[in-house]
């Protein structure tokens, strides 16, 4: 099934339409219901939060009363302004894209459609054939941590994402089928006919590939095949929340989450971040009452997910962005909403809007490094929300050098066969075209099965080398959970132990990074505020594998 692609640093979902036709005046009726989100006001019971539903003319389909949030349907064309004036609701959306991964930045630039030629960065001794590729392995001495820590196959770690490919050999040693489960089923007007009956791909499978990749960087077993992860020994429990097409919706989100909190998972990852706002504000002037309240229940029904999980025992991990923007002081929003709508500006005020999830609570924020060291020119950054610094790809690193403009620069992982297929990098006998040559790698165990791996960029990339240093921590420092039999660690103790084991680095001299030489305007340019100890650029510091199991 073919997915939504993206280029250039400022990740957009444009073009995406609304699952369904919205009135556009107060007296016509939809020709069939409209499918919303809702979410129930702070300490409002599920059966009082059903009846309101019910008054302001919906039917619920489904709910999460965990969290209070319930999916929806109403034939009224004054639903979401009747839930909106309940004092039980917070208010109702259409049932749309509210999160997408940012998993195609500068996919055409970086030439995984034409190579570009250039080995890039080297990484550590092999242990796979394809660790040489890793250098963001080496960057945070996993390679190393090893010797001490490999991971716990007792650790659970939730790839909350688009799916997972456990047909690739580096996936499925260490894949749950039991844990795995699949919120987000496919809805033909974003990601195209279904394929099967019920609509709910099998879980193991991935037509977009992007939580693939990230699981690979967690998790890849260390089994003389492919490559490997940061915590090759520990347990990959597919949390699919994202659609095929990338576009993540508030109710698979949240079901994920809750499942998570409920199953005993110790981390999940979270590469994606809300749509169509850019922001999520309670009270944007430039936004309609209808999108106001929308927006409320957004940022109500993430923070109660987050929030759950956490309480549960799951150590959060967010992807911090890519619009190379700093969060604590963002700039007008051009971008949005995205889709079902034309954009136009929105000055966003810092204390009323979110950029959800990385900035809601217990989420530890990951920013994205090249090889050199430097931040990723695409990266969010800011002392306000930031909590790492972690490899996350930059193929315009290294100027001046042969490594400039490589794919090498970016971060190798896992990847369907599937997806290379339909992008015309691998051919219909699995072998890598012409136009793969260089930016996809093929590896197979002596039984004939092979897998397949591929470069991508973006703090998406950056935020699963973090989270498998997490599971890590886990692994060493956790105690049996008699409810799982599994291992668990408070994802307090998690946080302070990564942050205390982080490599400290200072800011860039100057501390405004100009990425002009690179060929980016001065928009990108950015400025690192704070010490050694913590800054904009790197938080507490570069996550440190070795460091975080204890190593010296």
């Amino acid at each position: 099934m073919r997915r939504r692609l993206t280029v250039g640093a400022v990740v957009t979902a444009t073009g995406l339409a609304f699952l369904t036709t919205v009135p556009t005046t107060a007296t016509a009726a939809p020709a069939t219901p409209v499918d919303y989100t809702v979410v129930s006001a702070d300490g409002v019971s599920a059966t009082d939060a059903a009846a309101a539903i019910k008054a302001a003319g919906g039917t619920v389909v489904s709910s999460n009363d965990s969290v209070g949030v319930y999916r929806v349907t109403s034939a009224d064309a004054r639903f979401e302004s009747k839930a909106a004036a309940s004092g039980k609701l917070i208010g109702a959306s259409v049932r749309k894209a509210v999160g997408y991964a940012p998993n195609k930045v500068e996919r055409v630039e970086t030439g995984l459609a034409k190579h570009t030629g250039g080995t890039g960065q080297h990484g550590p001794a092999k242990m796979d054939p394809l660790d040489d590729k890793l250098w963001g392995l080496s960057m945070i001495r996993a390679d190393k941590s090893r010797r001490i820590e490999a991971g716990d196959r007792g650790v659970t770690v939730g790839i909350l994402d688009t799916g997972l490919d456990a047909s690739n050999p580096d996936i499925a040693p260490n894949y749950s089928a039991r844990l795995s489960r699949n919120f987000a089923p496919d809805l033909v007007d974003v990601d195209g006919a279904c394929e099967v009956a019920s609509c709910l791909d099998p879980t193991g499978t991935d037509d977009n590939g992007h939580g693939t990749h990230t699981a690979g960087t967690i998790a890849a077993a260390a089994n003389g095949v492919g490559l490997s992860g940061i915590a090759p020994n520990v347990t990959l429990v597919e949390l699919k929340g994202g659609q095929d097409s990338g576009y993540f919706f508030l109710d698979p989100v949240v079901n994920a989450l809750t499942f998570a909190g409920d199953n005993g998972l110790d981390v999940v990852n979270m590469s994606f971040y809300v749509d169509p706002w850019l922001y999520n504000c309670t009270a944007n002037a430039a936004d309609s009452a209808a999108d106001q309240a929308g927006q409320r229940a957004i940022i109500a029904g993430m923070r109660r997910a987050l929030e759950y999980a956490h309480r549960k025992g799951v150590t959060l991990f967010g992807a911090l962005g890519n619009n190379h923007e700093d969060l604590g002081a963002p700039r007008t929003d051009l971008s949005s909403p995205d889709y079902g709508a034309d954009p136009y500006s929105r000055p966003i005020d810092n204390s009323s809007c979110w950029d959800l999830p990385v900035e809601g609570p217990h989420v530890i924020g990951v920013a994205s490094l090249g090889p050199s060291g430097k931040k990723s020119d695409f990266s969010n950054y800011g002392t306000e929300q930031i909590s790492v610094a972690a490899p996350g790809g930059w193929y315009r690193d290294g100027f001046g050098t042969p490594t400039f403009q490589t794919v090498g620069n970016e971060i190798l992982s896992t990847y369907p066969v599937k997806v290379l297929k339909e992008d015309g990098l691998v051919d219909a006998d699995g072998n890598i075209t012409a136009a793969g040559t260089g930016s996809v790698f093929k590896d197979c165990t002596k039984a004939g099965v092979c897998g397949y791996y591929t470069y991508l960029q973006g703090t998406s990339m950056a935020s699963p080398h973090a989270a498998g240093v997490g599971a890590l921590i886990v692994s060493r420092y956790g105690h049996r959970d008699f409810r799982t039999g599994g291992k668990t660690l408070s994802p307090d103790l998690v946080e302070r132990q990564l942050y205390r084991s982080a490599a400290e680095h200072a800011c860039p001299e100057p501390r405004l990074q100009s990425y002009v030489q690179e060929g980016r305007s001065t928009e990108f340019n950015a400025n690192c505020v704070g010490g050694k100890n913590f800054n904009g650029f790197y938080g507490y510091g570069i996550v440190d594998a070795y460091a975080a199991v204890g190593g010296r």
